[in-house]
């Protein structure tokens, strides 16, 4: 998810003896690490080019070109990207492999420049290293944040945040404008594919800017939580809980045997934020897009929506338990346009036999799940948007269809997979609920995508909406 590769320019630096001399010294001792390894039965390696190893043959939409390199050279391979190792995993049998022989060592996660201001030094449950800290954090989420009793606790604030959504739309609707829906993108740090030279992220801007995003989102998530503290100690006391009410009550209670800290807290909120606000809307953005390809699904699952929901004032969560073709529609939306589509980085925490190969301690681990469901041995026309194919399907989410992970697998699948389906199924509801769509007149819809922390559309989607239930 951090690694959004891109060729940079060096050509300021190239003149400077000094660095020469760096960059020599550094090829030196990428040729005696990968010298000792000789012996080992590695996964095949693409041709290399000295000092970047693989970098040039990953494009700026890492997915499709790491997709291209497994098609030609295999579904197991080893990229040096700079000084990092990295074992690339593109088929559904390895991740069966992994998850029923080897689940606890390829657990861990790499290191990276971002976690260190973003994530709090990796005190979140995503990014942090595998061992007691995270289990007692994931335990706290499953248990407190994600229980399908938690799910359903948070509906008032889907249903605030659709009703927002719902009547923003319908302000544009009424004065005939499109909705646009923005994108989010990350940078790159040289750093963590050229250890020694790290000094240039402060050369090229990486560092300063990943500081100033981390004021920024610590900035915010104090607020929310001095706001919360000044809530919870006033006279105006709600039963009605969010996230952050949840993390501080368990602070207080010491109900687990975790000292959760301010940055604990933060870095746990921090999780929910990216995890269950920019996916989900990627999600969303993604399925009206895929629906207004395809006329006949959009009018399909539009007919079931207002079927079930009748002439009701509103969507109730209840209803969409009877929408099964909306539930094919973001399985399907999901298959080809997964959020994460090389899910989360993993580190090797031992050697271990893979494929048959040797996996050397600390490597890093990229499963391209994006292409993994595209496989056309295990999907019929993978290209292809249809929804009926999850007809009657035992398919599901959980991560033990190893063709399908779009929420990961193993120890470290995503806990947010109850809240995050719940409101992107409750948001669509409501979209196909109360509006026609179509695009704008002289505008065509752009379905390629850009890879960052969430998987987006290039273009941002611009539909106008027509106002389908009198208000």
């Amino acid at each position: 998810m951090m690694l959004k590769m891109e060729l940079l320019n060096f050509s300021n630096l190239s003149s400077n003896p000094l660095f020469l001399s760096l960059i020599l010294l550094f090829s030196l001792f990428i040729w005696l690490k990968l010298s000792t390894r000789k012996r080992l039965n590695l996964p095949p390696l693409p041709p290399t080019l000295p000092i970047i190893g693989n970098i040039h043959q990953i494009g700026k939409v890492a997915h499709r070109s790491l997709r291209d390199l497994s098609t030609k050279y295999g579904p197991l391979l080893l990229l040096q990207l700079g000084y990092n190792p990295t074992v690339l995993v593109s088929s559904p049998q390895l991740v069966k492999e992994i998850v029923k022989n080897h689940d606890i060592i390829f657990s861990n996660r790499p290191k990276m420049t971002a976690l260190n201001f973003l994530y709090y030094g990796g005190r979140d449950m995503v990014f942090s290293p595998y061992g007691e800290y995270w289990k007692q954090v994931k335990k706290i989420s499953v248990l407190e944040l994600f229980s399908h009793r938690r799910v359903h606790s948070f509906q008032f604030v889907r249903a605030e945040e659709v009703e927002a959504m719902v009547n923003k739309i319908r302000g544009a609707s009424l004065k005939g404008e499109a909705v646009n829906l923005s994108d989010m993108l990350i940078a790159f740090s040289i750093g963590d594919v050229f250890p020694y030279l790290k000094w240039l992220d402060v050369l090229t801007g990486y560092i300063p800017s990943m500081k100033a995003l981390s004021s920024e989102f610590d900035a915010f998530l104090d607020q929310v939580i001095q706001e919360h503290r000044e809530h919870e100690s006033g006279d105006q006391v709600s039963n009605r809980k969010d996230f952050v009410s949840i993390i501080m009550q368990l602070q207080k209670d010491r109900m687990y045997d975790l000292d959760l800290t301010q940055d604990n807290i933060k870095g746990v909120l921090l999780d929910m934020f990216i995890g269950g606000t920019d996916t989900t809307k990627a999600t969303i953005e993604w399925t009206m897009a895929e629906l207004l390809k395809h006329p006949i699904a959009m009018k399909k699952v539009q007919e079931e929506v207002r079927h079930v929901v009748g002439k009701e004032s509103k969507v109730e969560m209840e209803d969409i338990s009877k929408m099964g073709y909306l539930k094919c529609v973001i399985k399907e939306t999901l298959r080809l346009h997964p959020a994460s589509p090389l899910l989360a980085p993993r580190r090797t925490s031992a050697s271990v036999k893979l494929g048959g190969h040797d996996i050397p301690s600390d490597t890093t681990v990229l499963i391209n799940a994006w292409a993994i469901h595209r496989d056309p041995e295990w999907w019929e026309k993978p290209e292809e948007f249809i929804p009926e194919r999850f007809e009657n399907s035992s398919i599901d989410f959980q991560g033990q269809d190893f063709h399908y992970i779009p929420f990961g697998f193993g120890r470290r699948a995503c806990p947010g997979l109850p809240f995050g389906i719940a409101s992107a199924e409750y948001a669509v509801a409501n979209l196909l609920y109360w509006f026609d769509w179509k695009l704008p007149a002289g505008e065509d819809l752009d379905k390629n995508d850009v890879y960052g922390i969430t998987l987006h559309m290039k273009t941002p989607l611009r539909v106008l909406p027509l106002s389908h239930v009198s208000f």
